[in-house]
């Protein structure tokens, strides 16, 4: 069939090397959501729970220096608001990237991060560290944490890229869920005989970040770094992906080789995310969902979007939970269920909601 000047074959907005058309709206939609961004970062740094009042908060921020004299004034700016705002960024970016690659790598719109089994992983080997090793510092349940998750998703890739399926979508999801069920389980058995441990667990698995410290953040930002570089290195051949395995084939790209790199990545993210503020949920699967609204069919786009868009709900979130029942605090994925679960009912029940998985 010949084509006539002015018309364009279907190729759903994707061009011959396996990328989507440039999108003016998504770099203003980016604009728009990094601003917002700066605006909630302020905001965090001037409201807290504690007495210090928001006025005088501006003045520390502005260089006051009868503010800057108050040394309870500098422990609430600096010491408390400034790390776990920095941590509410980090974790919405993680989360964000993180379930943007998965949805995109398996072409299902309602995947999340603990598919690969990183939650239960983490959760697993913080109860070790609790029960047999004596970690009670917040800085030694991060590292127990991230390792844990991590080794769950080596543990999952290792299966998922054995066979002559080798990294296909459904061999990682199953993968992630068999091995997801099996640390439950393993948690659920170590839990039962200490209750001690089950106390200081209960509080890390409900997903906050109060007491979040710098020194907490700093050694996860060179895994951060690698997981977003290996992120938006993966743009291209997911865009491929979208296409369909066999159309990647042809324009280069090897579809298992691909989602396994991908899994990788996620697993880094995802594995820093839990570390920092427990199991969170819905964060990673409603923040693609927005980024494809927004950006079209364009992968580095999605993930750019997805990650801006996590992170300021993160810290809206995180600003809330402070206010909410002041001068107490909510945990942070207290809030996020509340308002995940019924966008969740309403993608699923979304007639475009097989158009976003094909997009995906």
């Amino acid at each position: 069939m010949s084509i006539t000047q002015g018309e364009r074959p279907e190729t759903d907005g994707i061009d011959r090397r396996g990328e989507p058309p440039r999108s003016r709206p998504a770099v203003r939609a980016a604009a728009g959501l990094a601003a917002l961004l700066l605006v909630l970062v302020l905001l965090s740094l001037l409201i807290g729970t504690g007495s210090s009042s928001a006025a005088r908060a501006w003045d520390y921020l502005r260089g006051d220096p009868a503010a800057h004299a108050d040394a309870q004034l500098r422990l609430a700016v600096m010491d408390v608001r400034l790390p776990r705002t920095l941590a509410a960024v980090l974790v919405g970016v993680c989360l964000g990237t993180a379930g943007c690659l998965l949805q995109a790598a398996t072409r299902n719109p309602l995947a999340e991060t603990g598919l690969l089994g990183v939650n239960s992983g983490a959760a697993f080997a913080v109860v070790l560290g609790l029960t047999f090793f004596g970690v009670t510092s917040s800085s030694g349940l991060l590292l127990w944490a991230l390792l844990g998750g991590m080794a769950a998703s080596a543990v999952v890739l290792l299966f998922a890229g054995s066979g002559r399926t080798a990294g296909s979508p459904l061999r990682l999801v199953l993968a992630g869920a068999a091995l997801g069920a099996t640390f439950h389980g393993m948690t659920s058995y170590v839990l039962l005989g200490t209750q001690s441990t089950f106390d200081t667990y209960r509080y890390w698995t409900i997903g906050s970040l109060a007491g979040v410290e710098m020194s907490d953040l700093v050694p996860l930002l060179p895994v951060v770094a690698v997981g977003l570089l290996t992120a938006f290195g993966c743009a291209r051949p997911l865009s491929a992906l979208g296409l369909g395995d066999d159309s990647a084939r042809s324009l280069g790209h090897h579809p298992g080789r691909v989602r396994l790199v991908i899994a990788a990545a996620v697993s880094l993210l995802a594995g820093c995310a839990v570390a920092v503020a427990g199991p969170i949920a819905f964060l990673g699967l409603l923040a693609p969902y927005a980024a494809r609204a927004l950006a079209g069919a364009r992968m580095a786009a999605q993930l750019a979007l997805s990650a801006l868009i996590a992170a300021d709900v993160m810290i809206l979130a995180d600003i809330l939970a402070r206010v909410v029942i002041r001068p107490w605090e909510t945990p942070v994925s207290v809030l996020l269920a509340f308002v995940g679960g019924p966008l969740l009912v309403w993608i699923a029940r979304s007639s475009r909601l097989s158009t976003a998985g094909a997009s995906a």
